[in-house]
């Protein structure tokens, strides 16, 4: 397994981003790829996607050593901080025109989130000091401007210069809620990644907050899954149970759990993750794979398989197998792993498919480079199991 991720990695994922997303006139990398790798090169640029890139391939310069990444990594870090980054306002745009222009000036607290963790990984690779001052920048544009100290939480979206904005979604699909779990759990997974690199004693006491809201307003103390959307008091509706982002924090906050080396908090938080893992289990299909999400309310299963799903459903396994060192969940990640090999990976034009359906058909309406579609799900996967085991 291993081997395969380190294979996969170097020659179908980093390849792809390299000579077909990467905009090499007007620099950082194209809008959309779609799912039958046309390029759409006007297409607008999101910070999402730059931000993940950045982490990707300074993840693989950190790992693997090669100088393309950390080229790449680097061209990457300057397009963000001349473009993305507000300079006047603080925080970063949401989106740009494709020659880098603001499109939509909004301050979505996810992207801000994604942008510190790309920063702070390139510091791990480079030791970059501006780099760091960058991402302790964005830190403190959260604190001060997103952060709710009486409902304890932080706010979804704010306008360009942090007033409240109506539209707070992420996307169409979402809710317009004023606190999500996808927010907090990629504010926790920025700031996890930034202490790796900066011990501020205020940054350690905001992840200790982000624990504390997972155990005791986003983790359902019924079912153990993730509840997503909720208004600013913490009052949300539970109709959606999201397998993936289920078995995609588990990992997320025992790494936070053991970096903050608390061994009062590291119990609780693997109490928590072993009965989130179980109900994460619910989504798994005979195939191997893990299926989507279920509507509660319908009792309807998305049986699609998407992607990221099963990235986080493999690194999430394997890290319950390392830890608690049960065979089972080895093997649903090497399972798991078998059904992307044989169904996700485009090995003719190189990275993955957004998604195939229970029959195995391959959905090429979605992109295959695009906002939401990055190398950090795959990448990461290759690279957690390439340090891990």
């Amino acid at each position: 397994m291993k081997q395969e991720m380190h294979d996969i990695l170097v020659s179908n994922i980093l390849p792809y981003w390299l000579n077909k997303v990467e905009d090499h006139v007007n620099g950082g990398y194209f809008g959309k790829v779609d799912g039958h790798d046309k390029v759409h090169p006007t297409h607008p640029k999101g910070a999402i996607l730059h931000a993940r890139a950045l982490w990707t391939f300074s993840a693989a310069y950190r790992s693997i050593g090669s100088q393309a990444y950390l080229d790449a990594a680097s061209r990457c870090r300057d397009y963000i901080a001349k473009y993305f980054i507000d300079h006047k306002n603080g925080g970063v745009y949401w989106a740009l025109d494709h020659l880098g222009q603001p499109l939509d000036t909004k301050k979505q607290i996810y992207a801000i989130a994604f942008t510190i963790y790309g920063l702070a990984e390139y510091v791990r690779a480079t030791g970059d000091e501006d780099t760091l001052r960058m991402a302790q920048g964005l830190f403190r544009d959260i604190e001060c401007r997103a952060f709710d100290r009486a409902g304890q939480g932080y706010v979804e979206a704010l306008t360009m210069d942090w007033k409240p904005i109506a539209d707070m979604r992420l996307s169409d699909k979402d809710e317009n809620g004023a606190r999500t779990m996808n927010t907090h759990l990629h504010v926790i997974e920025a700031y996890t990644n930034l202490y790796r690199v900066w011990r501020a004693p205020e940054l350690r006491q905001a992840i200790y907050t982000l624990l504390d809201i997972f155990m005791h307003k986003i983790v359902n103390p019924t079912t153990h899954h993730l509840d997503l959307f909720f208004d600013d008091k913490w009052h949300g509706k539970r109709n959606i149970e999201s397998y993936g982002h289920d078995i995609e924090a588990t990992w997320l906050l025992h790494e936070t759990a053991l970096l903050l080396n608390d061994p009062t908090t590291t119990t609780q938080i693997e109490t928590l993750i072993r009965q989130m893992a179980r109900a994460a289990a619910e989504g798994l299909a005979p195939d191997g794979s893990m299926r989507y999400e279920r509507e509660v309310d319908s009792n309807t299963i998305d049986s699609q398989r998407q992607w990221w799903v099963q990235c986080e459903n493999i690194v999430g396994h394997v890290n319950l197998y390392q830890h608690f060192h049960d065979l089972a969940d080895l093997k649903r990640a090497e399972d798991c792993w078998t059904y992307v090999k044989n169904h996700l990976i485009d090995y003719e034009n190189g990275e993955w498919y957004w998604s195939v359906d229970e029959k195995g058909n391959i959905n090429r309406e979605e992109d295959k480079a695009g906002f939401w579609k990055c190398p950090y799900h795959n990448g990461r996967m290759c690279l957690e199991i390439m340090e891990r085991l």
